[in-house]
């Protein structure tokens, strides 16, 4: 079963090594500080992070990533239920298409050269760059979909979410959310909460998948999590007296000059061949 699979995960005996978790602990607060600032979750941060310090692979930097999405997930979405602010119909609504195409990403991700996957991703940043930009000038529409006709947006805007999420390791806020608020008719703190509880099972189901295939750095999870969770808190202790439009403009611009080292990736030149002359 995919839900026992990080109860039963392998302890090396890397966990108890003080440097690995260190630098770890690091990359997750500072991915975690970022996500509570903007109100992302810390996959699209920590997975170029793990990729430039950790020097995972790109299906490394995913698979562990999906981790601590399941992580900030439960942690996001209790928090927000506690104000009142998840819809519970919704999110599981979204649950069985967002899990199913999870696995479909992670699969798919897992056939992909690690240059095309790190192309992809650098794509997915320059998307969630223009989203912080433009999110202010939004329209709300002022008669969403009433009825059965709300859930054929959140079964498709599920199975997006998921596919993305296996594929990138990534949570898929970006694209549940605004999907929540333009067509479902959710207030905006009710569809973060919302997209944060349907978050967990697809990077549940993800990171197992990612995991079958031998990607995940086990090494580095217990750092990861408990960094990201700890800046995750911090970060959104700290947006509320910080102006919004500065911090979306910044985060904007890191997106984007990371996403253009991403889309530039150009596939390893094959060795050469030994000369068989003498």
């Amino acid at each position: 079963m995919a839900a026992g699979y990080i109860l039963n995960l392998k302890f090396h005996r890397s966990w108890y090594n003080w440097p690995v978790n260190l630098s770890s602990l690091w990359i997750g607060l500072l991915a975690g500080a970022f996500g509570g600032l903007v109100g992302l979750g810390g996959g699209i941060i920590a997975v170029p992070l793990m990729s430039a310090f950790l020097k995972l692979s790109q299906h490394q930097a995913v698979a562990t990533s999906l981790v601590m999405v399941v992580f900030t997930g439960l942690v996001g979405a209790l928090t927000y239920a506690t104000q009142g602010t998840v819809d519970w119909l919704a999110a599981l609504l979204i649950f069985p298409s967002a899990m199913l195409t999870a696995n479909w990403g992670a699969r798919f991700a897992n056939r992909l050269p690690e240059w095309k996957l790190k192309r992809v991703f650098g794509w997915y940043l320059v998307v969630v760059a223009l989203s912080l930009i433009l999110k202010p000038y939004i329209p709300h529409v002022e008669e969403p979909l009433q009825g059965w006709l709300r859930i054929i947006p959140l079964v498709f805007t599920g199975a997006a979410a998921g596919f993305a999420s296996g594929l990138l390791g990534v949570g898929g806020g970006t694209i549940t959310v605004p999907i929540m608020v333009l067509l479902v008719g959710l207030e905006q703190h009710t569809a973060q909460g919302t997209s944060l509880l349907a978050m967990v099972p697809s990077a549940l189901v993800g990171s197992y998948t990612h995991y079958r295939h031998g990607n995940l750095a086990q090494a580095h999870v217990p750092g990861l999590v408990v960094g990201i969770l700890v800046g995750a808190f911090a970060g959104g202790l700290v947006a509320n007296q910080l102006p919004e439009f500065w911090l979306r403009l910044t985060f904007s611009v890191v997106l984007i000059w990371t996403a253009l080292r991403y889309v530039g990736t150009k596939p390893k030149p094959a060795p050469k061949e030994a000369s068989l002359e003498p």
